[in-house]
């Protein structure tokens, strides 16, 4: 019998120890974002004991992070009946209620997890931080009172310090951050997302070689550890957008990192997902159109497919595939629409407008599309800066009206870093417009106003940029108003020839210094005649042989 008991217990022993591998292998394959594995081991533990509590935690939480909220809620409920990490499902069920902006449900079952809580416990502070941080509407400052309480026990566990790095990050307090995440990977030098995070640091901060540095050290470590191949993917994206030099070679890079990251994560469709919205950002439309395809042979019915088809649809000239997509995604109310969608929309209209008149875009999607752009930026303001490709688009083809419209929009949010170009077109884009109005249409005075105010703020940011000063001068020449014509005018020339005899024997230049004269002497012929003469003059001591200035200087002579 004591053989036996003996046995039993060692049994007993194999079993729990067996139960524990298999939960920390679910807990390394989740931060290894291998979700498909980790539910696949989680699910093989509730096979056997369908209530254990924090295998249902840990498998709610899977499902909260791949947004499958119903799977979610019925693993945390039913985590809720059985043993053994029981109380943890409050936690997940109030990150549901976080989500939903019920905050008050949040607090009650915050309360209920801490409720049977030992004095030395920290695991539930450290859930609870993490809610706060990675709810769809997170709350940061909640989330370091939680994780301070936990530190305040135990000073030294890494995943407080990883959790607290995580939520100084969300919480834009960089410094903070740096060293939770930095203290972390010093108590745990395994704990590689904690390092891994350092980089991202670098990453927002533009510090492009250094963040890549640090990945490499990260692969060093582990060439397997997947979530740092997307991030290095994710840094030469940002590096070739702020680079364009390199941009194509830095995009090559960026897919080639972004595949190795999904081989050594999983293709699910919830992977294929994130690859998808990879393309869009690095505009691989052919591969996107591809991945789409497969998505869909996977599952017909994911909402989402259609915004993935709808992007490809169009950026592959399908116009009438991408409205209908486009639309079918964003009528669903059940669907979380974004910015990118109402532009892709957006951007499909205008195409299909052109289509239909040639020569000039139909007015009615013209304006269905401004509505979307409208309503994209409603969702994120940032989308402005996304604006500036399509306003250029419409400009090169002459549709100076409809490129103003376009670019009035990017006017008005001056941390764009196309903000300067933006206003420049927009000006560019009311003057070239007014020129190329119809016989008997009325001059757009006021439309000129805001050119010439947007000429402004280029000259007020960047000074050495005289042609400001010359569309200033052009504009309000188009408007009639001679003294602001000549203010200009003279303030071009006098900035062009600040500059040397070397700047006026460039031609190009040397052309709009002449226009500046006699434009400015035309306009002062009817009040100061004098000064008409001196400019023509100064013209011909540059062209003698300008046809303009000497027939204007003998009609002033007479």
């Amino acid at each position: 019998m004591n053989k036996f008991k003996l046995f039993s217990i060692a049994f007993l022993a194999t079993i729990s120890i067996g139960f524990a591998q298999d939960i920390n292998q679910a807990k390394t394959a989740i931060d290894a974002e291998q979700y498909e594995k980790a539910k696949s081991i989680l699910k093989s533990i509730l096979q056997s004991n369908p209530t254990d509590g924090r295998a249902n935690f840990l498998l709610g939480n899977v499902y909260l992070v791949q947004t499958v909220t119903d799977s979610a809620k019925i693993a945390f409920k039913r985590g809720l009946t059985g043993k053994d990490g029981e109380d943890l499902n409050y936690i997940g069920l109030g990150q549901i209620d976080l989500n939903n902006g019920n905050s008050v449900a949040a607090d009650s079952n915050f309360a209920l997890a801490l409720k049977n809580v030992r004095r030395r416990d920290i695991e539930e502070l450290i859930y609870i931080g993490k809610a706060y941080t990675f709810s769809s509407i997170p709350n940061y400052s909640k989330a370091i009172e939680f994780l301070n309480k936990a530190k305040a026990i135990k000073s030294d566990d890494s995943q407080i310090f990883l959790a607290l790095g995580d939520a100084y990050y969300g919480d834009k307090n960089q410094n903070e951050a740096y060293a939770a995440y930095r203290n972390a990977f010093q108590i745990d030098s395994s704990l590689l997302r904690a390092k891994m995070q350092l980089g991202v640091l670098l990453k927002g901060a533009k510090s492009y070689d250094e963040a890549i540095k640090s990945f490499n050290e990260v692969i060093a470590i582990n060439p397997n550890y997947g979530p740092v191949y997307r991030e290095l993917a994710e840094t030469y994206y940002k590096w070739g957008r702020n680079k364009r030099s390199k941009e194509e070679e830095y995009m090559k890079t960026a897919i080639g990192h972004y595949e190795k990251y999904l081989s050594l994560t999983d293709r699910s469709l919830n992977s294929r997902m994130r690859h998808a919205d990879f393309l869009v950002l690095v505009k691989d439309y052919k591969e996107l159109e591809k991945e789409a395809n497969a998505m869909a042979a996977m599952d017909k019915v994911n909402p989402r497919i259609f915004r993935y088809l709808g992007y490809s649809a169009l950026e592959n000239n399908n116009i009438d595939l991408a409205i209908k997509s486009l639309n079918n995604y964003i009528a669903n109310p059940n669907n979380t629409i974004i910015a990118q969608d109402y532009l892709y929309l957006a951007k499909a209209k205008f195409k299909k407008g052109l289509s239909i008149e040639g020569t000039s875009i139909d007015s009615t999607l013209f304006k269905s599309g401004v509505s979307d752009i409208k309503k994209a930026i409603e969702i994120e303001p940032l989308i402005i800066e996304d604006l500036n490709e399509l306003g250029k688009s419409l400009f090169s083809d002459k549709f100076y009206k409809e490129a103003s419209v376009v670019f009035e929009f990017a006017t008005t949010y001056p941390e764009s870093p196309n903000y300067l170009e933006d206003n420049i077109y927009y000006g560019l884009s009311i003057y070239y417009g007014s020129g190329k109005r119809e016989e008997g249409q009325p001059l757009d005075v006021a439309g000129l106003q805001k050119a010439d105010l947007a000429f402004e703020r280029v000259f007020t940011a960047s000074p050495t940029y005289l042609d400001a000063l010359l569309y200033r001068a052009r504009t309000n020449s188009l408007m009639a108003n001679d003294p602001m014509t000549i203010k200009y005018y003279e303030e071009f020339i006098a900035k062009t020839t600040e500059k040397g005899a070397e700047e006026l024997a460039n031609p190009v230049v040397l052309k709009k210094v002449i226009e500046a004269y006699n434009t400015s002497a035309a306009a002062y012929a009817n009040t100061d005649k004098p000064k008409a003469i001196e400019y023509f003059n100064k013209t011909l001591a540059l062209d003698p042989t300008n046809n303009y200035a000497t027939k204007s200087l003998e009609l002033l002579k007479k």
